[in-house]
């Protein structure tokens, strides 16, 4: 079956042309988007992607292309159209299409683009039995991280480097030797003293989806947690590590720079956390 894209006001097959040389986010990346886990066939924290989409949105002096309940429709009868049980419904809003110059005219009409596809069920299962191996890289992003902008390339050069060095994830470094977060994730450890930090959501990262639900979670069930910035250092010395993101909640990190992070296996923090989120989604 042939994979259905919403583009613009139109359902139409994925290969089929549909964005426009002068859209603005094609000529400038500008534009936001969204990433929602698919899990039975249903969006897991729809409203809270919803409220972040509204955020960045806001924070680009962006207009939102429709109303809430509409945009709603629209990602279900995305879903519906692509048959989606498992897997990830990405979501894009663009500022428009403009003739090319840097400014922009603040009554664009935006251009929404949605599509959804699978991921298989078992992945995230053997991900959490297995762990990922992490590299870490200098973090040349701007300075706005807490916009889901469209704008990745340093995320997608960081995460090439993962590739590179064949492993899964790339850990991002401050110019002061800090974790900021993954290229494409939300970093944790539970440090040497056995408490579970993570650095606090600021400009300087993404305030994860799933990172927030955790937040919930470690409050519920009264585990030692600190919102605080660590050091590579720090996380190489951890007694367990973590990444967390909507495609698939927690990723237990086995290995950073080829060093083996506590017994070198998921820990069991990581697993309560992954079990913990589950039951909120259920």
């Amino acid at each position: 079956m042939s994979r259905i894209a919403y583009i613009d006001g139109v359902y139409q097959p994925l290969n089929m042309p549909g964005i426009l040389v002068e859209d603005r986010g094609y000529q400038f990346a500008d534009g936001v988007y969204e990433v929602c886990a698919i899990r039975g066939g249903k969006l897991l924290d729809e409203a809270r992607h919803l409220d972040r989409l509204d955020y960045s949105l806001a924070a680009l002096d962006m207009p939102t292309p429709m109303s809430r309940a509409a945009l709603q429709q629209v990602m279900r009868e995305t879903l519906r159209r692509n048959r989606v049980r498992d897997g990830i419904l990405y979501m894009q809003v663009s500022r428009g299409v403009a003739p090319r110059e840097h400014m922009f005219n603040p009554d664009l009409k935006p251009v929404l683009v949605i599509t959804a596809r699978p991921i298989a069920a078992d992945r995230r299962a053997q991900i959490i039995k297995k762990g990922i191996s992490v590299v870490s890289v200098p973090d040349q992003r701007w300075a706005r991280c807490d916009i889901k902008s469209i704008s990745l390339l340093p995320n997608v050069l960081a995460r090439q480097s993962a590739r590179n060095a064949k492993v899964q994830e790339a850990w991002q470094i401050d110019g002061q030797g800090m974790v900021t977060e993954g290229a494409a994730t939300n970093a944790w450890i539970v440090d040497a003293k056995g408490v579970l930090r993570t650095r606090p959501a600021s400009h300087k990262i993404l305030n994860g989806i799933v990172r927030q639900v955790l937040l919930d979670c470690v409050v519920d069930l009264g585990m030692k947690f600190e919102e605080k910035p660590f050091s590579l250092k720090e996380a190489l010395a951890a007694k367990e590590c973590f990444s967390t993101a909507s495609t698939m909640s927690v990723f237990p990190v086995i290995e950073i720079d080829g060093q083996k992070i506590g017994a070198g296996k998921p820990g069991e923090v990581a697993k309560m956390l992954s079990d913990a989120y589950d039951a909120v989604e259920a």
